[in-house]
């Protein structure tokens, strides 16, 4: 039986969680497994009191997204499917599991126009949906915050642009590449993505 590691990667604000339901919906025995997922888990359940320990825990998050992979890739899941703004600082692991563990890589690379980017970030970074660790450099469970413009960690155009061009994250590539432009998400053909994916799965 061959075995599917499907990778979304790109840049924040790609759409990538979004693209994910759809992947469910098409491989509904698939398995999903996120880093974001992690960090949320352990801010609720750790939390942190600076930026130095919010950057600490995440060693926390990497071990536990790697262990979880891997005990899934060795039980044989046939289709993983995971999501983050990849970069080569996850590749080599990424590769060698592939390799240990006999799984075939597709990399969905979603890329789009930077200031569109931005303007995503922009919103997402204030909207009460999103999880005020990730923009807080002080978190513990049942914080709140009321007007998300008083963050403490929120990034500038500047330091989001820097963020995205230095780690490569519209350039990562690991197994069979399939690369959408995410620009203008109404232009996207959702449907022709997911039937060339089946396509390559079931061939």
């Amino acid at each position: 039986m061959q075995k599917y590691l499907i990778l979304l990667a790109g840049c924040p604000c790609t759409g990538k969680t979004y693209l994910i339901t759809k992947l469910q919906q098409q491989f509904n025995d698939s398995l999903v497994i996120t880093p974001d997922e992690a960090k949320v888990l352990y801010a609720e359940s750790i939390g942190f009191n600076s930026k130095a320990e919010k950057v600490a825990l995440e060693h926390k998050v990497w071990h536990f997204y790697y262990g979880i992979l891997a005990l899934y890739m060795d039980a044989g899941k046939k289709i993983i499917i995971s999501e983050y703004p990849f970069s080569n600082k996850q590749k080599k692991q990424l590769s060698q599991f592939a390799q240990q563990y006999h799984y075939q890589v597709i990399t969905i690379r979603l890329v789009a126009d930077f200031d569109v980017l931005w303007q995503r970030r922009y919103q997402r970074d204030r909207s009460s949906e999103r999880h005020l660790s990730h923009i807080m450099q002080h978190y513990h469970y049942g914080d709140k915050l009321a007007d998300r413009n008083l963050a403490d960690d929120l990034v500038t155009k500047e330091q989001f642009y820097q963020i995205c061009h230095t780690r490569k994250y519209d350039q990562f590539a690991l197994g069979h590449l399939i690369e959408v432009d995410v620009t203008d998400y109404a232009k996207v053909d959702y449907t022709g993505l997911l039937y060339q994916l089946k396509n390559i799965i079931h061939q």
